[in-house]
C-alpha cells in the first residue's frame, strides 16, 4: 500500500485518486523494477494518456537548499506492471537517454495539503483515534508491532470516516531479547530508537509513529521532513532537543558516550498554530517522548481528553451524519484494563455496544 516515495502526502487514501509519479534508475544489468521508496515527484502528462505506453511525463526537480530547478521528461514505453494501487512503466528519460522504472501511485486528489488548508479538527480526531485502537488492537490482543505505520497504510472510508490499518508486511511479534533489524519504518515515522539502531525495541515504535501521522494531521505537513537517516535525527532533536544521557540510554546503551551537539526543545505550542487545542498538543507531545517506556500507550492515548469531543452523543460528522463505531470494544480487547480506565474509555451512552457491560 506504500506509495513508491518516502515523502508522504499530507492526507489518507481514498478510492478516488489523482496521481503521484516516482521515478528511480534501473540497473543496467536489470530491466526489471527494482523501486527505492527514496524519491517522490509531483509530474504531469503533457502528451498521451496516463495509463498508455507512448505518453510524455514531465517533473521538476531541485529548487531546494539553493539548487536550480531542473525540468525532466520520460516517455513511457511501455507497462511492465499494474496491481490495484498503480500501473508500473519502462521510460527513457528524453534528456539523457537513461532507462527508468515510473511508477503512477494512486492517491487522494483531494489532499487537504494540496489545496492549502487543514483538515478539519474533528477529522483529526477522529482517525488518530481509531488508528490508537488499532494499536491498542495488535498490540494487547494479537501481540505484535506493526512497524510501518504511515498516512500510506492508513484507509479511510470517505463517506463513513471509519479508518482500516493495512499493510502487515513488516508486522512482527516482538519477543525480549531477541534481536531485531532496526531498519524499519518509513523515515519520517521511524522512532529516534530504530535511527539510533537499537535491535531490541518494543511496540513503542508504533506509538511514535502514530504521534509523527497526528501532528502532520495537525499541521497539514510531516513533523520531522529527514532527508536521510541523519537528518531524520537532525530534524527530531531541532523540535524535541537534544536527548539527555538517560533518554539515550533507553533508546540503544550504546550511543551513552556520544556528543551531540546541545539544542534547547522547541515548545510544542510554537510549533503548531496560536489557536490549536492545548490538550491536542499535550497528546503529541505524550506521544513523542524520546524514552519508549515514557510514550503513552495507545489505551492511555484512547482516553486522552483530546477525544472526548467523540464520546459526546452528539458529535456528529461535518455532513450531519453519525460518527463511525467507536466503543464496540470486544472482551478480548478490554482484558486487563483497570475499571477507572473501563469508565473513561466506553462513554455511558455507548457502554451497550460492549459486551462486558451486558448483564
Amino acid at each position: 500500500m506504500a506509495t513508491a516515495g518516502a515523502a508522504p502526502a499530507s492526507g489518507l487514501r481514498d478510492v478516488n485518486a489523482s496521481s503521484v509519479i516516482a521515478a528511480e534508475r534501473l540497473p543496467d544489468e536489470i530491466l526489471g523494477m527494482r523501486i527505492k521508496d527514496d524519491k517522490e515527484m509531483e509530474a504531469s502528462v503533457v502528451d498521451g494518456s496516463s495509463t498508455e505506453a507512448g505518453h510524455v511525463i514531465v517533473t521538476t526537480i531541485g529548487g531546494k537548499n539553493g539548487q536550480p530547478k531542473q525540468t525532466i521528461s520520460y516517455m513511457a514505453e511501455r507497462a511492465v506492471g499494474q496491481g490495484s494501487f498503480g500501473i508500473v512503466f519502462q521510460a527513457k528519460c528524453l534528456e539523457t537517454g537513461e532507462t527508468v522504472a515510473i511508477k503512477k501511485v494512486l492517491q487522494d486528489k483531494r489532499h487537504y495539503s494540496k489545496m492549502n488548508q487543514r483538515m478539519p479538527l474533528i477529522y483529526v480526531k477522529l482517525y488518530s483515534y481509531q488508528i490508537c485502537r488499532a494499536l491498542a488492537y495488535i498490540h494487547n490482543c494479537v501481540g505484535v508491532s506493526h512497524r510501518d505505520i504511515k498516512p500510506q497504510n492508513l484507509l479511510v472510508n470517505p463517506h463513513t470516516h471509519q479508518l482500516k490499518l493495512c499493510d502487515f508486511g513488516s508486522a512482527k511479534v516482538l519477543v525480549k531479547g531477541e534481536p531485531n533489524i532496526s531498519y524499519i519504518c518509513s523515515r519520517y515515522y521511524r522512532a529516534p530508537e530504530l535511527i539510533f539502531g537499537a535491535t531490541e525495541y518494543t511496540a513503542a515504535i508504533d506509538i511514535w509513529s502514530a504521534g509523527c501521522v497526528l501532528g502532520e494531521l495537525l499541521l497539514g505537513q510531516p513533523l520531522f521532513p529527514g532527508a536521510s537517516g541523519v537528518d531524520q535525527l537532525v530534524e527530531i532533536i531541532k523540535v524535541l532537543g537534544t536527548p539527555t544521557r538517560e533518554e539515550i540510554k533507553c533508546m540503544n546503551p550504546n550511543y551513552t558516550e556520544f556528543k551531540f551537539p546541545q539544542i534547547k526543545a522547541h515548545p510544542w505550542h510554537k510549533i503548531f498554530r496560536k489557536r490549536m487545542p492545548p490538550e491536542a498538543v499535550d497528546l503529541v507531545s505524550r506521544l513523542l517522548q524520546y524514552s519508549p517506556n515514557l510514550r503513552s500507550t495507545a489505551l492511555e492515548a484512547l482516553v486522552h481528553p483530546f477525544f472526548d469531543e467523540l464520546r459526546d452523543p452528539n458529535t456528529r460528522l461535518p455532513n450531519g451524519r453519525h460518527l463511525p463505531p467507536l466503543f464496540n470494544f470486544k472482551a478480548n480487547e478490554l482484558k486487563g484494563v483497570p475499571a477507572e480506565m473501563l469508565v473513561k474509555l466506553i462513554p455511558s451512552h455507548a457502554r451497550k455496544q460492549s459486551a462486558l457491560f451486558v448483564s
